[in-house]
């Protein structure tokens, strides 16, 4: 089936948007990838006790206990309130790399990225060639 001149001029458009988002890319990419390699969170549990500090990946960089901590022996408790604590730095570390690209890349796509969701990449691919 030979392709009509609608779909043509959707891949043509799709060709340049492609051609001026590379352009940009070069242009801007080692400046936001320096700043995103520089993203650092730091969160504070609800309690105010655990303090953590996260990278742009997730990567724990700093955890601060209050020495108050000993004053409850609920180990347990403790080490859910850091998991939670480093869970929420991860969020904010993860929109704030989401923010830093969005100059060069579309949030959606970034998020997509970074969780490795293919469909979601695949199917933003498949909708800007179609033109939709």
């Amino acid at each position: 089936m030979e392709p009509t001149t609608s779909d043509t001029t959707a891949l043509r458009a799709y060709a340049e948007q492609l051609q001026r988002q590379f352009e940009t890319m070069v242009t801007e990419a080692p400046a936001v990838m320096a700043r995103a390699k520089a993203v650092q969170v730091t969160e504070k549990s609800r309690d105010g006790l655990v303090t953590v500090t996260v990278g742009p990946r997730g990567d724990l960089v700093r955890l601060d206990l209050d020495p108050r901590i000993y004053r409850r022996p609920d180990s347990r408790e403790l080490a859910d309130t850091i998991t939670a604590t480093v869970q929420k730095a991860v969020s904010a570390a993860r929109e704030a790399v989401v923010e830093t690209f969005s100059a060069i890349v579309p949030p959606e796509q970034m998020r997509a990225t970074l969780d490795g969701d293919l469909d979601t990449i695949i199917g933003d691919l498949d909708r800007r060639t179609r033109g939709a």
